[in-house]
């Protein structure tokens, strides 16, 4: 069986473990390896690099993986390896995907793809340039609810689509009575921190791929906890935004409006909900599950503040069905981009768009500042 080289960085952390390498790599392997459209396996052959020996050591052990090294310039160099892939820190990632460009591999990478726009575009066009094959992971799309909602949008279930609501967050403790349940880096501007350069990468390639390219933007954001407790116990100034609220004009006419928050108690079907209205039927979706709405089933509320509302709107939507067998998201997508490297397969999540990505989120930070609307221009890679 053919293998394929595969440098993994940042896989200590929480999403390159769980979701890149235990729920991707290691699935794949258990399953024998990628199947390519000629009938054949490729078995991604994974060397796991980061700066902490004894954590590698661990992870290589008790997953099956026989390659793991601290030093990242002499995983490079290897010309056994073909990709790189990085899941570390935002403010190295620029830094590492163009030197992996250099040292002739193909990239793949988390979002966002920088810290600021003007790097993400040369780095874009640093990936386009040399011919490489690049990607960047845009998950949200592989979501079952959000592939439901693809689905209704492709059997013109909404008719027009007028309108588009997201809710996503949770409430996130401070530190000091119960531990948070996201790294403290997260809400430091100094480290890469803020909820709107995090969540505005993904609501980009959301909307552009299930509603409309994005043409312009209005966002306020906010830091509602000035202060939380770290890791290890000390107060630190929590000066990076941990609140968006953000209103989109799409091409065709659509209206989206997404709050993004880690200051929220959450009384919705799912940490993440997305609501689609149009002139035909309507329908919400939370990570795996969507219900719908269709304008023959829509009930005809009358206003009336004096009387107890007699309508159980929840029960008022019906589930789409599970008719087949969604696998994780993070999984399908690392198939399509090794698929992408070994044959040619079809591809669209390259650097470009992650470089969109993190065009969005510099617009949402300028509009806050600036307290005014902003159009989105086209990207020319």
């Amino acid at each position: 069986m053919k293998r394929v080289g595969i440098i993994m960085h940042g896989v200590t952390g929480r999403m390159g473990l769980n979701q890149h390498l235990i729920r991707s790599i290691v699935a794949l392997r258990a399953e024998g390896g990628v199947l390519l459209s000629n009938g054949e396996r490729v078995m991604p052959d994974p060397v796991l690099v980061g700066r902490n020996a004894a954590r590698l050591e661990v992870l290589a052990r008790k997953y099956g993986i026989e390659r793991w090294t601290t030093d990242l310039e002499g995983a490079l160099a290897d010309q056994n390896d073909a990709i790189f892939f990085d899941a570390a820190t935002t403010q190295m990632r620029a830094e590492l995907i163009s030197r992996a460009l250099d040292a002739g591999k193909h990239v793949y990478c988390e979002k966002p793809i920088s810290v600021d726009f003007d790097t993400a575009i040369a780095l874009a066009r640093k990936a386009k340039a040399s011919g490489l094959k690049n990607g960047v992971v845009q998950d949200k799309l592989f979501l079952p609810g959000l592939r439901k909602i693809a689905m209704l949008r492709d059997s013109n279930f909404f008719g027009k689509i007028l309108s588009v609501r997201g809710e996503f967050g949770y409430w996130v403790f401070e530190g000091d009575w119960q531990s948070a349940q996201r790294p403290s880096w997260n809400y430091r501007k100094k480290d890469g921190g803020g909820i709107i350069l995090d969540m505005l990468c993904h609501w980009r390639y959301v909307l552009d791929n299930l509603f409309g390219p994005v043409k312009a933007i209005s966002c306020l954001g906010a830091t509602h906890i000035p202060e939380r407790v770290d890791e290890a116990g000390h107060r630190y100034v929590a000066d990076a935004d941990d609140a968006a609220y953000a209103t989109f004009e799409l091409e065709g006419g659509v209206i989206a409006h997404i709050n993004s928050s880690w200051a929220v108690r959450v009384r919705r079907d799912d940490l993440v909900t997305f609501q689609v209205d149009g002139t035909h039927g309507s329908a919400v979706a939370g990570l795996t599950r969507c219900w719908t709405q269709h304008r023959v089933n829509t009930p005809k509320p009358v206003w009336n503040p004096d009387q107890p509302q007699t309508i159980d709107f929840y029960n008022t939507w019906d589930e789409v069905p599970d008719n087949q067998i969604y696998e994780n998201g993070f999984k399908i997508q690392w198939e399509m981009f090794l698929r992408h490297v070994l044959e040619d397969a079809p591809w669209r999540h390259t650097l470009t768009e992650g470089a969109k990505g993190v065009q969005l989120a510099s617009l949402g930070l300028k509009s806050w500042a600036e307290r005014r609307w902003l159009d989105v221009e086209p990207l020319e890679i």
